[in-house]
């Protein structure tokens, strides 16, 4: 049996769903095609149409619930706002994006020092993210800082040799892997679209956004989850460890759902309005209150916490 470091550093080099970019007929060893069914891919389909949780009602409960014992979790306060400031502007699709891009260009030499900065581009989103995999989040900022100060613009980072790369981002864990994925993502978008910008995915709809970042070697669907529903403003519902325990702790999942499947069946049981909020109070809720699940059976029990809200929504599914 594989060690989970082991695992799930496997995982990251061999997700089952990645696979680079090519601008070339002859498909290269690191790329395969997506699955399409009848000509769209087929990640939407939920994996449990009879499992009828979580209804709109249990959400939104939940969502209350949480939110009146946590606050809203302030690391996400930003994002949250640049989602209203989105959904309230006016603006058309294109002018968003040539906004956004606007905003790229000129933030090319300035360095984030730290934490989440919600203006950032898409592919420092990206980048973000996948330095976040496997690791603590304060690990992961260190080195998202770190790999801006030595690289302050992705034609660095092109230009840069792997070592050197990993070197920045050591304190992150993983360093190898991740160097090689974000390196593999510079020069696949150079070859697909002739410069280092992620801003066309506003011009997109959510599936062909998920068709287009899950052809990066390395970015399996939590990553493009987070990218699509922080960075892109998208209603979507990323799931990581701590959304994973507590969906299936409270049986919003078949106990034999993986996380993907889980992801797939949240994302249709969820409704679009409560997916941010929802997805933030759970990630802190799993951080702050991990003792109400066990790591074994992952059942919310009442000898271990009566105040975890959490707990009346733990029955039989």
């Amino acid at each position: 049996m594989q060690k989970p470091r082991k695992r799930k550093k496997l995982e990251l080099q061999n997700h089952p769903e990645s696979s680079s970019y090519t601008s070339s007929p002859t498909q290269s060893a690191t790329t395969k095609p997506s699955k399409l069914v009848n000509g769209t891919s087929d990640v939407t389909k939920d994996p449990y149409p009879s499992h009828l949780r979580p209804t709109p009602d249990e959400c939104r409960a939940v969502r209350d619930d949480l939110l009146a014992l946590h606050g809203f979790p302030k690391e996400f306060a930003e994002y949250r706002k640049r989602r209203q400031s989105s959904n309230n502007n006016g603006l058309n699709p294109d002018e968003n994006a040539a906004k956004s891009e606007a905003l790229d260009l000129e933030r090319d030499d300035e360095v984030v020092e730290g934490g989440y900065d919600a203006n950032e581009s898409v592919l420092d989103g990206l980048v973000r993210t996948v330095l976040s995999q496997n690791t603590t989040e304060i690990n992961s900022q260190r080195a998202f800082a770190s790999l801006k100060s030595a690289f302050p613009t992705w034609e660095d980072v092109l230009e840069a040799d792997s070592k050197s790369i990993e070197n920045a981002i050591r304190c992150g864990g993983l360093a190898p892997t991740k160097a090689s994925c974000v390196k593999n993502i510079m020069r696949c978008l150079l070859e697909k679209k002739g410069k280092l910008c992620l801003e066309y995915l506003r011009h997109l709809s959510v599936d062909e956004i998920k068709a287009e970042l899950s052809q990066f070697k390395g970015i399996g669907p939590k990553t493009v989850a987070c990218v699509l529903m922080f960075h892109l403003q998208q209603d979507d519902f990323p799931v990581d460890t701590h959304v994973f325990e507590i969906a299936k702790a409270v049986g919003w999942v078949p106990a034999v759902a993986d996380r993907n499947k889980t992801y797939l069946h949240l994302n249709k049981r969820i409704p679009n309005e409560l997916k941010f909020d929802l997805n933030c109070l759970l990630f802190t809720h799993g951080k702050a209150c991990r003792k109400c699940t066990k790591k074994g059976g992952l059942h919310i029990t009442k000898e271990l916490h009566d105040y975890c809200p959490l707990l009346h929504y733990c029955r039989d599914s």
